[in-house]
């Protein structure tokens, strides 16, 4: 079984150390999560997790290292650990935003193999959209992040260039769909229903549409003209959010959050 290292344990970290686990590959005595502050991690060492607050050292005893910390703590992350990297026998997974694989292989001054991954936090519940671009390392090792992402969602491979746009349409739009629903929820409270059960009614709605299309593989707009009738209440409703721009919203958003994405590394820090 190789030994995992994952640099950066907050929230992403730890739900993808759980999927891994519950998936049956890995056990939770090969897997070191690490924390500056190792008592917020408490629980996992309980759970028979590695915890530790010595990222060189973790990666000194790890075939896989994930990276999942934020982009202006990658730098100083990369190199505390550059020289415990061994391109022979390390696999570098990197979650991190807005970072190519070049900006790790140059930073560490290493031709080590680096497969970028996307997930979003509904990784949490094994549900995660993760988004992969490992053309760089070989095809065993793409298996094996291809598989380690399996176990908490779906995941599909695209080309690097689009993984600032995987983090927006994906990674952000966790947050996009969310603030619909909210809204939603609201417009549920003005016309009558307690704000529990508006946001409990709307949630499953939500959760039924998107269920509606990875069942059928259909296109939204087929399934809008079932529940759209002539002079219906529906559409009226439909019409009436695009006259305020609903759809351009989003679609404005997303553009934003992308280019923002590709923004949040800098090289030289």
């Amino acid at each position: 079984m190789r030994k995992v290292a994952i640099i950066g344990s907050g929230n992403m970290g730890v739900a993808l150390a759980k999927g891994m686990v519950a998936s049956g590959k890995h056990q939770a005595k090969d897997i070191t999560l690490t924390r500056r502050n190792t008592r917020a991690l408490e629980n996992l060492s309980r759970e028979g997790f590695q915890v530790s607050s010595d990222n060189a050292k973790a990666v000194a005893e790890a075939e896989i290292v994930v990276l999942s910390i934020l982009p202006q703590q990658l730098n100083g992350v990369l190199d505390a650990i550059a020289a415990n990297i061994d391109p022979k026998k390390h696999l570098l997974i990197s979650i991190v935003t807005g970072v190519t694989v070049a900006d790790i292989q140059q930073r560490l001054g290493k031709e080590v193999q680096v497969v970028r991954a996307m997930p979003n936090t509904a990784i949490a519940i094994r549900e995660s959209m993760t988004c992969i671009a490992g053309s760089k390392a070989s095809e065993e090792n793409q298996e094996l992040v291809r598989d380690i992402f399996a176990a908490v969602g779906e995941t599909v491979e695209i080309e690097e260039e689009l993984m600032t746009s995987a983090t927006a349409l994906c990674a952000c739009g966790i947050a996009f769909f969310l603030r619909s629903i909210r809204a939603a929820t609201q417009g549920g409270t003005e016309i009558g229903f307690h704000a529990a059960d508006a946001l409990r009614m709307a949630a499953q709605t939500a959760k039924g549409a998107a269920s509606l299309l990875l069942h059928f593989q259909s296109h939204p707009e087929n399934e809008i003209d079932k529940v759209t009738s002539p002079k219906g209440c529906t559409i009226a409703g439909l019409n009436e959010m695009e006259h305020h721009g609903f759809s351009s919203a989003l679609i404005k958003g997303i553009k934003t959050s992308s280019t923002k994405a590709e923004q949040l590394y800098q090289k030289d820090n």
